[in-house]
């Protein structure tokens, strides 16, 4: 009987670490970033049914990079997290914060356990506050561990270099048309260094706006206001940001 090959426990979650990272850096990259009246979520993505960015709750949005079926069984578990306790509680006990720690809860246990693979992913969950300074972002990786962020964000394939981009070039008080221009010339910046032109009708455009009368805040940029905003690449009007010819 042969012996079994032994692997040290440190080498097998690194090894889970390397077999996650490599998944989610197959898909495109996503970036989340702080603007004057809200949060905004910008990625490229071909499809217009296969979405990135989702409404979990009132004021709380979702982003995620990596592998769609996982990601979404991730999702639609966080809806039902937060229906229910909306439902049971107070629709005010629903929060990024416990909404990003029953995800990290779930995917710390995937990850730590042997019995399955680790989820290829990557998550971003954003609420959006009265003021600015109670917005809160959080990054979730593929190993269940929570990264509070502040400003702007990035997720999937090119993460780090884009992250450094907005490092550089993010600023507090930003319209939705700057932040917006920001993004995508982030997400156009290839490995090599050069710059590559995303079209509209690639990008993948939603917001949290805290400027809504409605109790729901989030609301995707589609057609004809989507290119305004891309074209202006200033300040966006009031009149933009609640076109209601493009409301869900």
């Amino acid at each position: 009987m042969s012996t079994p090959f032994y692997v040290s426990p440190q080498q097998a979650m690194a090894d889970r670490a390397e077999y996650a990272r490599k998944g989610i850096a197959r898909g495109r990259s996503l970036v989340v970033l702080q603007y004057a009246d809200g949060i905004v979520f910008v990625g490229e993505n071909p499809s217009r049914a296969l979405h990135k960015f989702s409404e979990i709750y009132d004021r709380i949005g979702f982003a995620a990079a990596g592998k769609y079926n996982e990601y979404e069984n991730l999702r639609i578990g966080g809806v039902r997290y937060a229906d229910l306790r909306g439902y049971t509680y107070d629709r005010g006990d629903v929060t990024a914060r416990g909404l990003a720690n029953v995800y990290a809860q779930t995917l710390g246990t995937i990850f730590s356990s042997a019995a399955e693979k680790p989820y290829e992913v990557e998550l971003v969950v954003a609420e959006v506050g009265e003021t600015a300074e109670g917005d809160q972002i959080y990054r979730l990786p593929h190993d269940g561990s929570i990264v509070d962020e502040h400003g702007s964000v990035a997720v999937g394939g090119n993460a780090e270099q884009i992250s450094s981009y907005l490092d550089q070039r993010h600023e507090d008080g930003m319209s939705l048309a700057e932040a917006l221009k920001l993004a995508v010339q982030s997400l156009s910046r290839e490995p090599n260094g050069g710059e590559r032109e995303i079209p509209a009708e690639r990008l993948e455009v939603a917001i949290l706006d805290r400027t809504r009368p409605q109790q729901r805040k989030f609301k995707r940029i589609v057609g004809r206001q989507l290119a305004r905003l891309l074209e202006a690449g200033g300040a966006s009007t009031a009149t933009e940001a609640e076109d209601p010819e493009d409301d869900e």
